[in-house]
């Protein structure tokens, strides 16, 4: 993976357009719904809207400016970021931070259900202004599903294609915002905070405003999850053009606000300030320029959420489902069993809540969470770099008010939606759960035994004639960390369940390390050059194509004559043929004669019922099929108590 092209994170005209399609969408079609949302049914006055906007002004200042492009893109793990990456980076000093991190990735990804459905219907619902009957849900569903199709090919490709068209609806943007600026220009005072301070805490029922203006910001979180896709300082540059369009179209809206107080939204000709801003000749180009960055703006958190999946198995978070890499570029992945069960999602929420109205309020809550989770574990990260405990705290005390305060404001939405979403978070939570919980079960209850115990028992199995041979080569796949040892399982399996005599044995351990890219192993001779161990040290974000790297190894040993692969059959020997190599891989099921305890007995059956429909052990490692033999053997946990059981005759 260190040689795949780094094209996307360098700073050209190229990247930044790619920047803009992958992980602006989300945040960048917010004006769609935001001050619509934010005035609701309330009057118009001068109040609300200069309050509003003042408080998306510094919302988009503090929150997204301040704390993601600025802070938190710093905290890159070799160039990737997101919510997992950020925990890999802190992990080892404390095991708590596991429970943040579980929290926010479940929220972030109950959180891209809700963003594509919410988009695409905001845009859509536009077409009603000229076709007042049109049915905007199957045209909602349809576009989802042709941009969930589209997937498979890759966010460069996605990136590419996408990246003009955001290029031009920011543009539109700030055009529109200047334009009805100038017939109401006082609106730009709104950027003083005063104003965002008279709302909340002098205005009756101000406070609860937060859970609108939130909806300003929700795609801050993409924009690291994202990172590795196109480099801090593409998301940096990019970030002063998007911002600054995205402020001229919300101080228009204002602007064009400002010439109906007194009146309700919902009972003007144009119930959306987005589209009122625009001239009339112009509304239908712009709800279709508006309707495909809608789409694009699903683009975020989708490529956000295969990038958390990625990184979530490789913590031993999440099950072992099928990654492809569709282009040779750096960070560019695909899950296929997440884009069906996002597709699904969306498809759900557009059928449940029908209007963009109505998701509004199951929007941004899950995200406060992951945002809340981030702010913590880069609190710790920013701990343990050794930055001064004032400036820790300041950081601390302020995100958590902030955010903390977006989360209470989005609590008066949990009965009219925000339950769906929080639904969503819980069950993904306790996926998480259970998987993490058997993975340390596992290996608790593992029995590992000194391989150097049974090194002269190998040499006379391999020496014993009376035993057919099994293969030339035989691989086992082994999770000892110590090169010492072995599962005492792999012993069972070679002496006993049929023993397997073979002239090499080789015991290939994976260990997956923080960094994202690392590509290292290390070979240790056990035995001569009968009995060897290879250690692999891979990224987490690298394709375990353990076959393949297995394969240089084994030319790099006999090139430096420290192994000999050539077939030990006579006949083969003398024509120099290549010995035959067979993998051995050990799934574990869950045996009957155990004594678990009630918790850790609910929680591995659920482990093992859900990972019947994983990949294979075999197929994760990338291994070839025709040569990989899986055995099935219990995972015996605590032997069962004795039987009373007597014979008699």
């Amino acid at each position: 993976m260190s040689s795949t092209s780094h094209s996307a994170t360098r700073i050209t005209g190229g990247s930044l357009l790619i920047a803009l399609g992958i992980i602006y969408g989300d945040i960048g079609t917010s004006p769609l719904y935001v001050m619509k949302a934010i005035m609701g049914e309330r009057a118009i006055s001068e109040t609300l809207v200069y309050g509003g906007i003042s408080c998306v002004v510094w919302t988009l200042t503090i929150q997204t400016t301040l704390k993601y492009v600025v802070l938190i893109l710093r905290a890159d793990n070799n160039g990737e970021g997101g919510i997992f990456s950020l925990y890999a980076l802190v992990r080892r000093h404390a095991k708590w931070l596991t429970v943040p991190a579980i929290i926010g990735g479940s929220a972030l990804l109950a959180d891209g259900i809700i963003t594509p459905p919410i988009s695409v219907s905001s845009a859509v619902e536009g077409l009603e202004l000229i076709y007042p009957h049109i049915p905007t849900m199957p045209i909602v569903i349809v576009i989802l599903t042709l941009l969930f199709l589209l997937q498979s090919f890759g966010t460069q490709i996605v990136g590419k294609a996408f990246g003009p068209i955001m290029f031009i609806w920011f543009t539109m943007l700030g055009a529109l915002g200047v334009a009805s600026v100038m017939e109401h220009p006082e609106i730009l005072s709104a950027i003083n905070p005063y104003y965002a301070y008279q709302l909340l805490f002098t205005t009756p029922g101000g406070f609860w405003i937060l859970g609108a203006v939130f909806l300003c910001t929700t795609g801050a979180e993409a924009l690291y999850s994202d990172l590795g896709h196109c480099g801090k300082e593409n998301i940096r540059i990019s970030w002063t053009f998007v911002k600054t369009c995205l402020l001229l179209n919300y101080f228009g809206q204002g602007a064009w606000l400002m010439q109906h107080t007194g009146e309700l939204l919902p009972s003007l000709p144009i119930a959306n300030p987005f589209y009122a801003v625009m001239p009339e000749w112009f509304l239908i180009i712009g709800i279709g320029i508006a309707t495909i960055a809608a789409v694009i703006a699903s683009q975020a958190l989708i490529t956000g959420s295969f990038t958390l999946i990625s990184e979530a198995i490789r913590l031993n978070f999440w099950p072992k489902v099928r990654l492809i890499y569709p282009t040779n570029v750096k960070g560019q992945i695909y899950v296929p069993s997440i884009n069906l069960l996002l597709w699904i999602g969306c498809v759900v929420v557009v059928l449940i809540f029908k209007e963009s109205a109505n998701m509004e309020a199951a929007y941004g809550m899950a995200i406060t969470i992951t945002m809340l989770m981030t702010t913590t574990l880069l609190s710790y990260y920013l701990f343990t770099k050794r930055v001064a405990k004032i400036w820790v705290l300041a950081f601390l005390v302020l995100y958590l008010a902030i955010e903390g305060s977006f989360f209470v404001a989005n609590l008066v939405k949990f009965k009219d939606g925000g339950w769906f979403s929080l639904t969503i978070a819980i069950l993904v939570i306790t996926l998480m759960y259970i998987w993490r919980k058997a993975f340390y079960i596992k290996k608790r209850l593992t029995e590992y035994v000194p391989i150097k115990d049974y090194l002269e028992q190998l040499r006379n199995l391999r020496d014993d004639t009376s035993i057919p041979k099994y293969t030339t080569h035989l691989v086992f796949m082994s999770s000892a960390d110590r090169t010492s040892e072995i599962e005492s399982k792999i012993i069972y399996s070679i002496f006993q369940k049929r023993p397997k005599r073979a002239d090499i044995y080789w015991f290939i351990h994976v260990k997956t390390m923080d960094e994202p890219y690392t590509m290292e192993y290390k070979a240790t001779m056990l035995d001569g050059k009968d009995v060897i161990r290879i250690d692999f040290r891979l990224g987490f974000r690298v394709e375990q194509r353990i076959n393949l790297f297995f394969r240089k190894v084994v030319e790099d040993l006999v090139k430096n004559g420290e192994v000999d692969i050539t077939s030990r059959y006579s006949s083969l020997n003398k024509q120099n043929m290549i010995g035959d190599f067979r993998f051995v891989v050990l799934e574990k099921f869950l045996s009957y004669e155990n004594d678990l305890p009630f918790w850790e007995n609910t929680v591995m059956q659920s482990y093992f019922n859900v990972k019947q429909f994983t990949t294979s052990e075999g197929k994760w490692f990338g291994l070839d099929t025709s040569s990989v033999k899986v055995e099935k053997v219990p995972l015996i946990i605590n032997p069962a108590r004795e039987v009373d059981l007597h014979r008699v005759s």
